[in-house]
């Protein structure tokens, strides 16, 4: 079974030619590539963030294997639901699933279940794979969509996904999607994303989880963050850096109702 595009032609262009046109325009020119252990990147419209999600990935050395995490907005299915599906379409092509590695995953992890009921609308990966099918014609994935978790679910998993992608023969990147805060005035909204990005950028994913609750940061992705952050941090990893920030306001000039964007790199 094949998973169908949920938000082409909405979200981004529907045509091949069009999109290729849009990912030339989004993607940096010539920009040197460094490795990281994992990506956090925004997921709206690409006319809102797709230069940071450009710039962030098209930074980024992508392997062949992409274990993607994304934020379930509508509320379907479990609370970390893998695609169990062969592949997934976009105007460019199918994208394969990397079945071993994700069969593997559902046998070590007890959280993750194979469901698709949380992909069949969702956006947030979706939205990601055209700018790694530009990059790495070879590309397979693993989408897990996550609602409902604490912050020792959060830890959990990421520890688990950490120690299995440890032991992996072959490299695996990390994608976290997320949008940061929504719908407020542009200062605000930027007072908040900062709370959130000096967590991150400590690396320090309780930190993020709760600096998100208390301060009621409306961070779509935040389970997505905290879960990559994690397992980064078991991978090796010891930094987390911005790449870019930028907010809805910028784009559509409506800076009394945004949304904020934020592109790290963690390595």
């Amino acid at each position: 079974m094949i998973r169908q595009p949920a938000v082409a032609g909405s979200f981004y262009p529907a045509g091949q030619r069009e999109l290729s046109d849009q990912l030339t325009s989004l993607l940096p020119v010539e920009k040197p590539v460094s490795e990281a252990t994992a990506i956090i990147v925004p997921h709206a419209g690409y006319i809102y963030s797709g230069a940071v999600a450009g710039e962030v990935i098209g930074g980024t050395q992508i392997p062949e294997t992409v274990l993607l995490l994304g934020p379930n907005h509508h509320g379907a299915g479990p609370k970390a639901s893998v695609s169990s599906v062969d592949g997934w379409l976009t105007p460019l092509g199918k994208v394969p699933l990397a079945t071993e590695l994700r069969d593997h995953l559902c046998r070590q992890i007890d959280l993750l279940t194979l469901d698709d009921s949380a992909h069949l609308d969702e956006h947030s990966l979706e939205v990601m794979l055209p700018f790694l099918q530009r990059l790495q014609p070879r590309l397979q994935i693993v989408p897990i969509s996550l609602q409902s978790l604490s912050l020792a679910d959060c830890l959990s998993l990421g520890n688990s996904l950490g120690t299995v992608l440890r032991d992996w023969p072959a490299k695996v990147l990390l994608l976290a999607s997320s949008d940061m805060n929504h719908f407020l005035d542009a200062e605000n909204t930027r007072r908040l994303d900062n709370l959130a990005i000096e967590a991150m950028t400590a690396f320090n994913p309780s930190a993020l989880y709760e600096t998100v609750r208390e301060n009621r940061i409306s961070m779509c992705g935040v389970l997505p963050a905290v879960t990559a952050m994690q397992a980064a941090k078991g991978l090796g990893a010891g930094q987390c850096r911005l790449i870019r920030y930028a907010h809805s306001g910028q784009i559509n000039h409506d800076n009394s109702r945004v949304v904020g964007y934020a592109g790290l790199s963690i390595s």
